[in-house]
């Protein structure tokens, strides 16, 4: 295959990769007003679970050799040379991880001190996958990696579209040993990359991208009071000290399409468990599946690459 094919390749896997996902899943939130902190008194508890209800998609899948640095980004991978993107992490039970659930309509209650959310490049992917973050103040991105990642932030909107925040390289970490496979991060991240935005009204969906390698995401969903949570391994979640009144309770994944809305009346004290289930995607993504045999392989490079999944055998 030639060199000309293999970049004409590469830019549509990176157009679908970036495009639908923001076209798709950057549903817009109601922007919420002034945020006051007062004392609470007899606050209230939401507490439940968050499943996915359907067939659980397929991870999204990349050849890495048609990405840069196969080598050193395969140290995650399958095992025959694709990265996979588990955008859906799914426990026994059905629940569901990285989803953000929040309150809205809740004008004032206890302090609300989010700090600027910190997205770790590590092994060629962003850490967190899901987080929150606050109009008009930013992100701190950090580079654990030897190898340049290019950033690239969106807000998005499904019917207002997408907007560039920002697009900024992320140099290399000198402090990781270069060309050891083997090495690990035990070294200081590289100098923080610190962006400050402003999203849009009637956007309220972030995602970042890296430029390089298309399978690094990190997506977060604007929040206006503290009042939000992010399940965790089992789907579970928990947000206390809500003051008592009638809210709208959201669970928002940046992979399902719709944002689930449930009315909740909190009273003093009480302890409500709110069960949730998010559909899973109906839509087949064939473009990027694991295929066997790959359009292209190493040998494309014109020379020797070995892909070895060395910090993790995905499956």
């Amino acid at each position: 295959m030639s060199e000309r094919s293999m970049k004409r390749h590469l830019i549509i896997l990176l157009i679908t990769s970036v495009s639908v996902p923001l076209m798709f899943f950057g549903g817009a939130l109601k922007s919420w007003g002034y945020y006051e902190v007062i004392d609470v008194v007899n606050g209230g508890t939401i507490q439940g679970h968050v499943t996915l209800v359907g067939r659980v998609p397929e991870p999204r899948a990349y050849n890495l050799v048609i990405f840069p640095d196969p080598e050193y980004c395969g140290r995650i991978s399958n095992g025959e040379g694709w990265r996979l993107l588990h955008d859906f992490k799914v426990a026994e039970n059905g629940g569901l991880q990285d989803v953000v659930v929040l309150l809205e309509g809740v004008q004032a209650g206890k302090p609300f001190s989010l700090s600027i959310p910190r997205i770790e490049a590590r092994d060629c992917q962003f850490l967190p996958f899901t987080t929150v973050v606050r109009s008009g103040h930013g992100v701190e991105v950090v580079n654990m990696d030897p190898v340049m990642h290019d950033i690239q932030a969106y807000e998005t909107s499904r019917t207002q579209g997408t907007r560039v925040l920002f697009n900024s390289p992320l140099p290399f970490n000198r402090q990781h040993r270069r060309g050891d496979l083997y090495a690990t991060h035990d070294h200081d991240p590289s100098k923080s990359l610190v962006k400050q935005f402003r999203l849009s009204k009637g956007r309220r969906t972030f995602v970042m991208q890296c430029g390089f390698h298309a399978y690094m995401e990190s997506w977060a969903i604007a929040v206006e009071n503290p009042y939000y949570a992010l399940t965790d391994r089992e789907g579970q979640f928990s947000i206390d000290q809500i003051p008592p009144g009638t809210y709208e309770l959201r669970a928002w994944h940046p992979a399902v399409r719709k944002t689930i809305t449930k009315r909740i009346v909190v009273a003093p004290g009480a302890t409500i468990t709110v069960n949730i289930e998010l559909p899973a995607p109906r839509e087949r993504r064939t473009v990027l599946t694991v295929r066997r045999p790959p359009r292209f392989t190493p040998a494309a490079l014109g020379r020797p690459v070995t892909i070895q999944p060395i910090v993790e055998r995905q499956r």
